[in-house]
């Protein structure tokens, strides 16, 4: 370790979304900045092995589908065929280095100095920088000790390994999952929830056989259950076995397979796979970096206290992303990133959102932000719920695409949009409408008297405010 002690402005632990987002946002306010990554690449959990090698997959996927049967529409296909090395290169040379290397360009352009290294806090003022990976982004990584002016952790998280699997050749996470060099046979997923779902879909539609194990009684089970109900029947209808209320007990590797044992109503079953994926959720990465020297608060699931600002206990120290309260989503680290570097700079910033949406790329794809009914009543809120389905939508029925619906939730009497949710095509896409009715606090009468283009799958979202406002017209 240099004996020498360089002092800096404003330093960040990671550069995910909540990182790199914060450094970008307090350069363009005029703080000189640091970012300190342990991995040879910028961008994360998200960019490198999570949302978005996830959806490559998944679009993957779905386009074979397509190739192998569009008789629906009359069309006639034969031979449709995957070599899975090149859609893996694919996915890991022109989308994951794309991104990464979009973000490495603007990380250059706003001048943020990108030290690879691991970050060692030795107290509220002042880290270590140790070696972490074969090369430097530049050449002054390592070995080396700095003082701080301001510090914002976005150390995110990584995937929980339960007991009786320990991650190996056959057993694996979801990184594991997005980097198979073969589609597998059998695929045994541990875990229904946003990943399990998502990567089922997608290797189903590969020409996996994949069967989930949820402990809950049902799948994604942070989204309602009609809305649930849509995606499970699809997952069948691809070959999908879903047993829920599962016990994943224990699981045996040979060099060739893996054999999950897991209790249901008490029996023991057994279930033989190429390789068994864990995706029971994530733990937040507060525990390896020397945090408990400084005076920063932890819960007891130990995530960081951080009040509207991502300010922690110490006032020079802020923490984003997977770290603090909340769902652990990259939109919402981008968000409390800004937040963060605006209030080093002096701004009134605040995360002063009152929904954040939610998505899950299954199909069709869920998404929701804001309350539902049943969240309102528990907070004492009365309510009017409209839903309007996508088989009245003229655009999904084109495109084959008719189940799901657009659903509003409103307080009672105001007509103030607190809460929607999709289940349909381009949920994805659509629930961003929601999101900013809901945060600027629209009323349902705003969206019926906003003109929607037609034929389009918004539409749906204009319809279900009609039938709030009492004039339905297309149901």
């Amino acid at each position: 370790m240099a004996d020498n002690v360089e002092e800096k402005d404003t330093v960040i632990i990671g550069s995910g979304p909540g990182g790199y987002v914060a450094a970008i946002r307090a350069a363009e306010l005029g703080q000189t900045v640091t970012v300190i990554e342990k991995e040879d690449t910028v961008g994360g959990v998200c960019l490198n092995v999570g949302c978005v090698p996830s959806k490559a997959l998944i679009a993957a996927g779905n386009r074979l589908k397509q190739d192998r049967d569009s008789s629906v529409y009359g069309i006639t296909t034969t031979g449709a065929e995957i070599d899975f090395t090149k859609t893996q290169a694919w996915k890991d040379e022109k989308v994951v280095a794309r991104m990464t290397n979009g973000v490495n360009m603007l990380l250059k352009k706003h001048k943020v100095e990108l030290i690879q290294g691991e970050a060692y806090l030795d107290n509220d003022t002042q880290l270590r920088i140790m070696p972490s990976g074969p090369r430097q982004f530049m050449d002054n990584g390592g070995g080396q000790t700095i003082k701080f002016k301001n510090l914002i952790l976005a150390t995110g998280s990584r995937p929980i390994e339960i007991k009786g699997f320990k991650f190996g050749e056959r057993i694996i996470d979801s990184t594991g999952g997005l980097n198979l060099k073969a589609i597998p046979k059998e695929f045994v997923i541990i875990g229904g929830g946003y990943v399990g779902t998502e990567l089922a879909g997608a290797y189903a539609d590969l020409g996996a056989h994949v069967t989930i194990l949820e402990g809950t009684p049902n799948i994604i089970p942070n989204f309602e259950k009609d809305m649930v109900s849509v995606v499970k029947k699809n997952l069948e209808s691809k070959g999908v076995t879903i047993i829920t209320s599962a016990m994943a007990k224990k699981g045996e590797e040979t060099d060739k397979d893996v054999t999950v044992t897991y209790e249901v109503d008490g029996k023991e079953e057994k279930i033989t796979a190429d390789y068994c994926m864990v995706t029971v959720g994530r733990r937040p990465n507060t525990d390896n970096f020397g945090l408990e020297m400084t005076s920063v608060k932890t819960t007891d699931r130990g995530l960081v206290e951080v009040d509207e600002q991502g300010r922690t206990s110490v006032s020079n120290i802020f923490a984003v992303g997977d770290i603090v309260p909340g769902p652990a989503l990259a939109h919402k680290a981008f968000f409390e990133a800004k937040t963060a570097a605006g209030a080093i700079s002096g701004q009134n910033s605040a995360n002063d959102f009152i929904g954040v949406p939610a998505v899950c790329f299954t199909d069709p794809e869920l998404a929701s932000v804001g309350l539902t009914k049943d969240e309102a009543k528990e907070k004492g809120i009365e309510t009017d719920v409209a839903k309007f389905p996508f088989a009245g939508n003229a655009r999904a029925v084109s495109l084959d695409e008719a189940e799901g619906f657009v659903r509003l939730v409103a307080e009672k009497g105001t007509g103030t949009l607190i809460g929607g949710q999709i289940v349909g095509p381009g949920a994805s896409e659509l629930i961003s409408e929601l999101s900013v009715a809901i945060n600027c606090q629209l009323n349902a009468e705003d969206i019926a008297r906003t003109i929607h283009p037609h034929p389009t799958l918004g539409e749906p979202v204009q319809e279900a405010a009609d039938i709030l406002i009492g004039y339905p017209t297309h149901i």
